[in-house]
């Protein structure tokens, strides 16, 4: 009312304006409103030419900007809107209802405080020249809500006649001058609206309702005011239609600068039952029931018998749509109708006598075919003499319709359980889909539009019985256990996707879906969500680092694999491969490889690491320690780091990820040598015959389990003579002698003695001339590796310690000539080495030959001993040389059949033995080396047998004529024998052809003349 009011008021005034030039109007302000309630604001242009239907635009001038414009709506331009109003409008909040083409109303649905301000209704020009206003503005003030009404709520049962008082209390505190009206209301059970039984309007005037004006003409119904803010409704004597729920509503009025009262609040009490008792005998029976239920939910009807006597006796039948359903009679038996007894048994019925005046009907999961007008009929009873019931008098309640609840409207919210629409790859992916509403039963069904699809895929569902569906891909063995659909309530489902891949990407839908049996169908709701799987690979980085690229043999290899990934708190499992590939190879092999929970898989390759080898592994970090180091595992090493989820895992499946880290070299090294031997000199002067020890001593070493080898040497008197090994012990303290010390001899006159770990001693038994020289005796450390093989690290050599022996008085003296010696190639030679004297005659003499090689050094070929036994340096030239002694005093070397590789210098040593000491012992006295004696080799003159040898070729075709004279003669045999049987053929063909020409003239000759030719033919 108080709106059609105010827009007839408005356009009354409309009617006052002139015609002739633009004019915009709106309301008259300012305007009062209450803060959460409704107001219209209309606006209206006359004088304007164009089209009949104008536009308008409304905007507002804050209090706290009065100069700025805010654009709130437009009926022209639908992006007119500020983002301040914009959503409000979207929503219908705020709209604009177009009354004619000329005039509109301005709707704000709930005032805000923030809605207070200057509103401008503003026309855009249609004129052909401007000539007018286009713009009118008003003031809005919104202010608080104040007004207040209460009633204590209670339930009055009164007998028909009693009187009825009850009290309301309203108040308001409003700044502005308004005004208050208070109406009582009826509400009858199964009656709308209320009734109004009595008000006092705002202007203090008290108005009965239509239904009471006669009982407030005759004073039965009252209106007071008691106080300032207490309204009591008085009623003398209750009737029973008074009965019902009763309330009292207070409304706030306030007069607008046009002189017309708006309502600007209005408030209801809490409602009062009451509960009338017919002062009569009769009965009356009605049915309290909801007018309208949801599907599937229960269905509750009680029949009410109100009047009748203490303790009557009451037979009760329910009748749906006229027709009946059960009854129970006054003993408190039920008899069901067939159609209803099936539905009893299966308890989705309930009839009952609760109370000697109450029947109740209850459907527990009331349907569409429930739908319908339920009535109960009571009939008071009473037992005859012969104990049968007879029917006193029967009452029917009216028809209570009773109306199938349509589902109302349904928002559903979708949003995943960690607030976040991106997940890793692996990690679980939640979506909680929450529909709100009234409770019911729902079915949510979940789909997948993966990334540049527009079909989507069924994820799964679940009905309203629970029943859980898979869709094709999900339904797979492999992908089951990864999806799983639950039911938190009956409006929220979740879907699980424990382990996503990048496929899982996409846009997901939840459709949320009611059945409605009576439309034969149902409704559905959605909505959708966009999730992104981003892969683990994309952030997953392998550093391989080592503090000593340079390792020292025997120390350990410390080597890092740092994984880096941009999902540190995911806590993915993942596994680390160590791969190697030694120096020199193409290829990598692996190591070992370790996974999350620690299992360690070892490789085949190579066999000895694992012996020594140490690996330790945390969430992003794996550490691979090599113990004492060898040369065997230098070469590049580099890590490899899978990513998996926990369900690949455990599967063995595949990873979800994998990186390599770059290729790290490691060298091993071999450690700095801090050996020092002693390096002064010494002579020691011996007599004949005597022993001797030389001393080797070590002054430092390089700390660690080393091993020394120690070789000593031996370079003779004389001056062509080079370094000659006597015997090495290596490092596993093997003695080796050398190739002139090899003899038993040898043997038996040198040996060494290691006295401590530094001192090292070479002894010689029975010093004779043939040992003096220069000694020497070099050092060399051997670091021994774990797998056996030995690494020499430094090496030191001693001083000089030469050996002289005291002079005995004997002397040997090799001729010195210096002589060249010519031979021709396959001839025979012999070089000689003489003596100047045959010396004493209880010498003997041996004789050694050596021929220099490269490099100076000499190399001995024959060894004529004292005793005549011949040594060969090697065996070789035993078929080659000769050496025997000529003369006492001349000893050769014979070469039976010189060659060119014999050219070259060639030299003796003869030494003088004598027998010496107890017992006696042959002892070399002195020796002598005679000088170099060159052989030069002529090459021979070639005979004729030698030069047809040495051509190649000319042997070749020795060897190839004689085949190809052989083939040649097997052709011609073939030749002459095809051509023989060719002529014995064309004989014996010439021969028949000459018979047949002789029997043909024959036949018609004589006998005779046949004779004639025979004869002739002899």
């Amino acid at each position: 009312m108080a709106r059609i009011s105010c827009v007839a008021s408005f356009f009354l005034f409309l009617t006052k304006l002139s015609i002739g030039q633009r004019q915009v109007t709106v309301q008259k302000g300012p305007l009062f409103r209450a803060e959460g309630y409704p107001i219209s604001i209309g606006c209206n242009v006359t004088g304007y030419q164009g089209p009949s239907e104008q536009h308008f635009q409304w905007s507002i001038y804050l209090p706290t900007a009065p100069d700025q414009e805010i654009q709130i709506i437009s009926t022209k331009d639908a992006a007119f809107s500020y983002a301040k109003y914009a959503g409000r409008v979207q929503s219908r909040d705020i709209y604009v209802e177009r009354v004619q083409g000329n005039s509109v109303l301005l709707h704000i649905s709930k005032l805000q405080v923030k809605d207070s301000g200057e509103y401008e209704c503003h026309t855009p020009n249609t004129d052909q020249e401007y000539y007018g206003s286009y713009s009118a503005k008003t003031t809005l003030n919104v202010i608080p809500d104040t007004l207040s009404a209460a009633m204590s709520p209670q339930t009055l049962r009164k007998e028909e006649g009693e009187p009825l008082e009850l009290t309301c209390e309203a108040a308001k505190a409003t700044a502005q001058h308004t005004h208050l009206s208070v109406t009582w209301y009826l509400m009858r059970d199964g009656h709308s609206p209320a009734t109004e039984i009595i008000s006092l309007s705002r202007d203090f005037m008290v108005m009965p309702g239509p239904s009471y004006t006669e009982r407030f003409k005759v004073g039965d119904v009252r209106l007071d005011k008691l106080g300032a803010a207490t309204f009591r409704l008085s009623v003398g004597s209750l009737r029973p239609s008074d009965q019902g729920r009763l309330f009292c509503e207070a409304t706030e009025w306030i007069q607008d600068p046009d002189e017309t009262w708006t309502a600007i609040t209005k408030k209801q009490t809490e409602q009062t039952t009451l509960r009338i008792q017919p002062a009569v005998r009769d009965f009356q029976v009605n049915i309290t029931a909801t007018s309208t239920f949801a599907e599937g939910k229960p269905l509750e009807l009680t029949c009410l018998v109100v009047g009748s006597g203490q303790d009557p006796q009451l037979q009760g039948v329910w009748l749906f749509n006229g027709v009946e359903m059960a009854h129970i009679d006054a003993g408190g038996v039920l008899h069901l109708k067939t159609d209803y007894k099936e539905r009893a048994s299966q308890g989705q019925l309930q009839i009952a006598k609760l109370s000697p005046k109450a029947f109740s009907l209850k459907i527990f999961a009331a349907g569409p075919e429930d739908e319908g007008a339920y009535r109960c009929a009571v009939a008071e009873m009473a037992r005859a003499q012969r104990g049968s019931w007879q029917m006193l008098q029967r009452k029917q309640s009216p028809d209570s319709h009773v109306h199938l609840k349509k589902p109302a409207a349904r928002s559903v919210v979708l949003s995943t359980q960690s607030e976040q629409q991106t997940v890793w790859e692996g990690e679980a992916l939640t979506l909680v889909c929450k529909a709100d509403g009234a409770e019911s039963l729902l079915s949510a069904s979940w789909w997948h539009f993966p990334r540049n699809q527009t079909q989507p895929e069924f994820v799964a569902g679940m009905d309203q019985a629970g029943t859980v569906q898979r869709g094709a891909s999900y339904g797979e063995p492999s992908n089951h256990g990864r999806t799983r659909l639950e039911k938190m309530d009956w409006a929220t489902f979740r879907l699980e996707i424990s382990s996503t891949s990048i496929s899982d990407s996409g846009i997901y839908e939840c459709r949320v879906s009611e059945r409605t049996r009576a439309q034969g169908g149902g409704l559905s709701w959605a909505q959708k969500m966009s999730v992104t799987v981003k892969s683990l690979a994309s952030s997953l980085q392998v550093n391989l680092m080592s503090r000593q690229p340079q390792v020292k043999l025997t120390n350990t290899l410390n080597l890092s694999c740092i994984v880096g990934v941009g999902y540190p708190d995911l806590q993915v499992p993942l596994s680390v491969t160590w791969q190697f590939r030694p120096a020199g190879a193409q290829a990598f092999h692996q190591l070992v490889r370790v996974t999350q929970p620690g299992t360690i898989e070892w490789r085949d390759f190579p066999s000895q690491f694992q012996k020594k080898m140490k690996v330790s592994q945390s969430s992003l970090h794996s550490q691979l320690l090599i113990y004492d180091a060898t040369k065997e595992e230098e070469g590049v090493y580099q890590c490899k780091v899978d990513v998996y989820d926990r369900n690949s895992l455990r599967s063995n499946g595949p990873a979800r990820a994998s990186a390599l880290s770059h290729p790290l070299s490691i060298v091993i090294t071999l450690p700095e040598s801090k050996l020092k031997v002693n390096s002064s000199s010494q002579v020691q002067e011996l007599s004949i015959n005597s022993n001797t020890a030389i001393e080797c001593r070590i002054l430092s070493q390089t700390p660690g389990n080393l091993s020394l080898a120690v070789t000593w040497y031996f370079s003779p008197l004389s001056p062509n003579a080079s370094w000659l090994t006597i015997l090495e012990v290596d490092q596993a303290n093997v003695v080796k002698y050398g190739d002139e010390f090899h003899s038993p001899r040898r043997k038996q006159k040198f040996h060494t003695q290691k006295v401590s770990h530094d001192v090292f001693r070479l002894h010689i038994l029975n010093v004779e001339d043939g040992d003096q020289g220069a000694y020497r005796c070099a050092v060399q450390e051997w670091l021994l590796s774990a797998n056996g093989v030995g690494y020499g690290l430094g090496e030191g050599t001693s001083g000089l310690t030469e050996l002289k022996l005291r002079p005995t008085g004997s002397k040997v003296r090799v001729s010195n000539v210096h002589w060249t010696e010519n031979a021709t190639e396959h001839t025979e030679v012999a070089i000689h080495c003489g003596l100047e004297s045959s010396g004493d005659s209880a010498s003997l003499f041996s004789v050694m030959w050596y021929r220099t090689i490269e490099h100076s050094k000499s190399k001995l070929l024959v060894h004529l001993q004292h005793d005549g036994l011949l040594e060969y340096g090697d065996e070789g030239l035993r078929r080659h040389l000769q050496c025997y002694r000529s003369s006492p005093t001349d000893f050769v070397l014979k070469f039976h059949q010189v060659e060119m590789k014999d050219a070259g210098a060639y030299w003796c040593r003869v030494a003088e033995w004598q027998l010496l000491g107890t017992p006696s012992k042959w002892v070399t006295q002195a020796s002598d080396e005679s000088q170099p004696v060159v052989l030069t080799v002529l090459p021979s003159e070639p005979t004729f047998p030698s030069r047809i040898c040495s051509s190649t070729s000319f042997i070749y075709f020795l060897l190839v004529c004689p085949f190809i004279l052989l083939i040649l003669l097997l052709i011609s045999a073939l030749c002459l024998y095809w051509k023989t049987r060719k002529l014995s053929a064309l004989r014996l063909a010439s021969q028949k052809e000459k018979a047949l020409w002789v029997n043909m003239n024959g036949a018609g000759d004589s006998p005779a003349s046949r004779w004639g030719e025979e004869e002739e033919d002899h």
